[in-house]
């Protein structure tokens, strides 16, 4: 075993900049849906929101559950952060001055505040069980064929976040049918984009571990 040297620290940190960003992206865009296949349709968020699910497999990899446990933890803080700001800054009085952005701001961040309540219990269940099904895999599998451990836990876990963060965010707001018309695809799509991004994962572990390509860490 192995501890974390002060390199290792700074390749973590970047990790958690890329996470948490990509989270907040998934959290603040999603708002828009596209058009897709057959009738369907797809928040913008799925570019953005494979990469966490990802990140925390690949930080799991070289760094061990412990620290993707750790990731998680970061981004359920982050999110909560985000929603007491957000109330703070929709009960406070508004200038006079600043009264022709009002209702843009209000439109758009009344939603932001349900969206990222909706994220926080979704991902909180998703990225958790996501992190068990991956060390679950990885306990059968060794250390070979991470892409299939990989994909097999974000297969599990973005089906719970999908369905969840749907129904939250949209319940009582569209049909049950449109909720469903959106969960399906943005799932296939999410757990698609999962498995073109693995060579991009393969690439991150390489690049954390360096020339420690066979490291295990203590933390």
């Amino acid at each position: 075993m192995q501890k974390l040297e002060e390199l290792d620290y700074k390749k973590i940190l970047i990790c958690l900049t890329l996470y948490i960003s990509s989270l907040f992206a998934a959290n603040t865009l999603g708002i828009k849906l596209m058009p897709f296949l057959f009738g369907t349709h797809l928040s913008v968020a799925v570019f953005s929101f494979p990469i966490v699910f990802i990140m925390t497999d690949v930080i799991g990899e070289v760094y061990g559950k412990k620290m993707a446990k750790n990731f998680v933890y970061a981004g359920i803080i982050s999110i909560f952060l985000f929603l007491f700001y957000s109330f703070v800054s929709m009960i406070t009085p508004w200038a006079e001055s600043g009264l022709w952005a009002k209702e843009g701001y209000n439109l758009i961040f009344s939603v932001s505040i349900r969206f990222s309540m909706a994220s926080l219990v979704a991902y909180a269940i998703g990225e958790y069980q996501d992190v068990i099904s991956f060390f679950f895999f990885k306990k059968h599998t060794g250390n070979k064929y991470f892409w299939i451990r990989s994909n097999l836990s974000n297969l599990w876990s973005q089906l719970i976040d999908s369905t969840v963060f749907m129904f939250i965010a949209y319940l009582g707001v569209m049909p049950i049918k449109t909720i469903l018309l959106i969960i399906i695809p943005w799932w296939i799509y999410k757990v698609f984009m999962g498995f073109l991004f693995t060579p991009l994962s393969y690439l991150g572990i390489r690049l954390l571990k360096g020339k420690n390509n066979n490291a295990n860490y203590t933390n």
